[in-house]
């Protein structure tokens, strides 16, 4: 038998079982039963056997199923070493949905998949190597971190080390157009690449002029973001990995762009077909100045990229609107429209309510933020990802004349259940930023000249966290209580102090920082300010007894760490960021991210055979009071917990907002006339954010009458 004969298994129905009550109770043994089933029927024997795991690593690489040049940098006795230690830690999986996920998505397969030729202990074994680059302590440390699952490489890194046909390592990019057509025509080629790797792709269209602009020369009229947003549409649908997956890209207009309305139009379900974008994600950028006039309930003004750049000599994305709002409406050069602030704001809402869309990238909070000189102008296809770019110069024969930086995204997760359990909770993230830096190291886009300059010179990294409901459902904390900000402040304050460290490390043994490290507050030290006057110390007693035995730094910790950044510098410019999670969390047992869960049972609907069913990890009668579903809490809890952890993450975080379509009574205390969801409810939310200092807001989901989800989370580019 092999994996294409399979028939008559029973882990699906068992599985399924789980949905149906029994007396009142939620049969979670038949989950065990499944995940048994699934072993015995599935996984035993359709796995390829070999006497030891040097015997397979010889085979896999003797048939092209892996790379030999990361295996010969380790001997026959360490690669045995290696295993013995993997084997002995006994790894099983813990529920059907987690082992489904990993031999359905990740595991290597014979060239026909028929056959298993890797399990778990495999791929972490090959992912330690592949990431230790010969280091044998490297190597073991990681080894342990990831078959304890306190780290978890992001999809791509994880899923294509150490393979012989392989995808990138990195899977998530950002690309700058400005107001040129070899810009453009650059801009669209730069995506068929990153698309045909598998890319998820990030624009930002904020420098082009916008419909109905003059161009110099000709009697014409310049046609607007529009119909480039639908070239880079059919080019995304082109270049899909030859019908493998939807190419994923979003565009992200500037909030005070002409053209914002048609922009979001383009995502409605009545637009007309000539503008309608359906596979495209949208974005907004969003300046601290838009806030103030929808507050003020006052008229704004639309400026004119192209009049914008003439005046200020940089591309629109780069001039601070914010900053420069009264001048540009008393510039008489600078082309303008107005419109209603509210009127926009109340849009954004509706397509909110209607698609999912647009993201929100608080771009001045961003940059106010950014330890980094330059300018952050956009972000990713998740949004967490916030970094400065510059803007490249093109000739006539697109050809950089001026070579900018443009982004790619280098991620991987912390599991807070497993990390917070570790016996070493600093040396943890520290060899979590080795690997990391070895995917960054490693990561030569070269079909994209500024995605691998914005690389060389940043050398950025994103650590994030996922699983934090599960941990707070686990140890009796009230997701957004008092308590549960407290310990994610102090999580996230510890990832910033290890990676920290780490980076520094490393900047010290290479005798190299990131680009204009001595630019950064990092280098003045100004950086260090708030934690060098205020001890980020536990204060509830049940958040001392959570760190219990961890360190955690003190002003004078945090001295000597800027004593010694400020001495040999930093290797990476970037090295937080949380992304979405997708399958990955599933494999690790734990909640997505740092979200709420939205059901106690989650329905997963699977490509070919239905439905499966994945209950809340640790789920238990001592575990149920505290694992509220996302639909029925107050958004403004999950935006205090993300608020806690964004003081010290420098990038951004996937916030996703869960909204009913019908809001239970007594959720908010302005919804008095009517419990149905409004705009009003989105605006509400989206200021509460920005006055929390979130960055970002990734989906808005509803939960609707009829059990749909609206903007339910579709990217696949993050998914760590």
């Amino acid at each position: 038998m092999s994996l294409k004969e399979l028939k008559d298994v029973s882990y699906y129905k068992l599985n399924n079982e789980i949905n149906r009550p029994v007396n009142g109770q939620i049969p979670l043994n038949k989950d065990q039963e499944a995940l048994q089933a699934f072993f015995n029927e599935n996984v035993l024997p359709n796995t390829k056997q070999f006497a030891t795991f040097n015997e397979k690593l010889d085979y896999l690489v003797a048939h092209d199923y892996l790379e030999a040049a990361f295996l010969a940098k380790y001997s026959a006795e360490f690669l045995t070493t290696l295993y013995d230690f993997l084997l002995a830690q006994q790894f099983t999986f813990k529920s059907f949905m987690a082992a489904y996920k990993f031999y359905s998505q990740y595991a290597l397969k014979t060239n026909d998949g028929a056959f298993y030729l890797e399990n778990y202990e495999d791929r972490v074994a090959i992912n330690a190597l592949y990431f230790a680059d010969g280091d044998e302590e490297l190597a073991l440390t990681l080894a342990d971190e990831m078959i304890h699952q306190r780290y978890q490489p992001a999809t791509p890194s994880f899923l294509n080390a150490g393979r012989k046909r392989r995808g990138e390592l990195v899977s998530c990019f950002l690309i700058q157009v400005t107001d040129d057509m070899n810009s453009i025509g650059r801009g669209l080629n730069s995506a068929l690449q990153l698309s045909r790797i598998g890319g998820g792709v990030g624009i930002t269209l904020s420098n082009l002029r916008e419909a109905g602009a003059p161009i110099k020369g000709y009697e014409g009229a310049a046609s607007g973001v529009m119909p480039v947003m639908k070239l880079f549409e059919d080019s995304f649908s082109y270049s899909n990995q030859l019908g493998q997956r939807q190419g994923a890209g979003v565009v992200y207009l500037n909030v005070f762009h002409p053209d914002i309305m048609a922009f979001l139009s383009a995502k409605k379900e009545n637009a007309d077909e000539k503008i309608r974008v359906k596979t495209l994600s949208l974005g907004v950028l969003v300046p601290d100045k838009f806030y103030e006039l929808t507050r003020k309930n006052e008229e704004m003004y639309l400026f004119s990229p192209y009049s914008v750049e003439k005046e200020y000599g940089v591309p629109f994305s780069y001039v601070d609107i914010t900053k420069e709002y009264d001048n540009l409406v008393k510039n008489p050069n600078i082309r303008k429209q107005k419109i209603k602030a509210r009127e926009l704001e109340n849009e954004i809402s509706k397509l909110q309510q209607e698609s999912g869309y647009p993201y929100i990238v608080n771009i001045d909070t961003a940059n106010r933020e950014n330890p980094i000189d330059g300018k952050i102008i956009m972000s990713n296809l998740c949004s967490e990802v916030l970094q400065v770019q510059t803007p490249s110069v093109l000739n006539g024969r697109q050809e950089y004349e001026v070579l900018g930086t443009d982004i790619s995204c280098n991620l991987g997760s912390t599991n807070i259940v497993n990390l917070m359990a570790s016996p070493d909770f600093g040396k943890s993230v520290r060899a979590m930023t080795r690997a990391l830096t070895y995917v960054t190291d490693n990561s030569h886009i070269d079909v994209v000249p500024s995605i691998a300059h914005g690389n060389e010179q940043a050398h950025t990294i994103g650590l994030g966290g996922m699983g934090l409901h599960t941990f707070f459902a686990k140890n009796h904390l009230v997701y957004g209580s008092k308590e549960s900000v407290e310990f994610t402040d102090i999580y996230f304050m510890l990832l910033n102090y290890w990676t920290l460290v780490e980076s520094n490390q490393i900047a010290k043994e290479r005798q190299q920082s990131f680009h204009n490290f001595e630019k950064s507050t990092y280098a003045d030290g100004s950086y260090f300010d708030k934690y060098i006057a205020e001890n980020h110390l536990p204060q509830s007693a049940k958040v001392k007894e959570l760190f219990a035995g961890i360190f955690i730094p003190t002003g004078e910790d945090w001295a000597k760490l800027k004593a010694a950044i400020q001495k040999d510098g930093l290797y990476h410019q970037n090295r937080l960021a949380v992304a979405p999670n997708g399958s990955i969390s599933y494999i690790n047992d734990t909640s997505a991210s740092l979200h709420p869960i939205t059901r106690m049972i989650e329905e997963r609907q699977e490509k070919k055979i239905g439905k499966i069913y994945y209950p809340a990890p640790y789920l238990s009668n001592e575990t149920l009071p505290y694992y509220t579903s996302a639909y029925d809490m107050d958004m403004r809890k999950v935006i205090d917990v993300y608020a806690a952890a964004q003081q010290h993450i420098d990038q951004g975080m996937s916030l996703t907002l869960f909204m009913r379509s019908d809001i239970p009574k007594g959720l908010y205390e302005w919804k008095t006339a009517t419990t149905k969801q409004t705009t009003r409810d989105l605006n509400i939310l989206r200021h509460y954010a920005f006055h929390k200092g979130i960055k970002s807001i990734y989906y808005v989901r509803t939960f609707t009458d009829d059990a749909e989800e609206i903007g339910s989370n579709q990217c696949e580019s993050c998914v760590i």
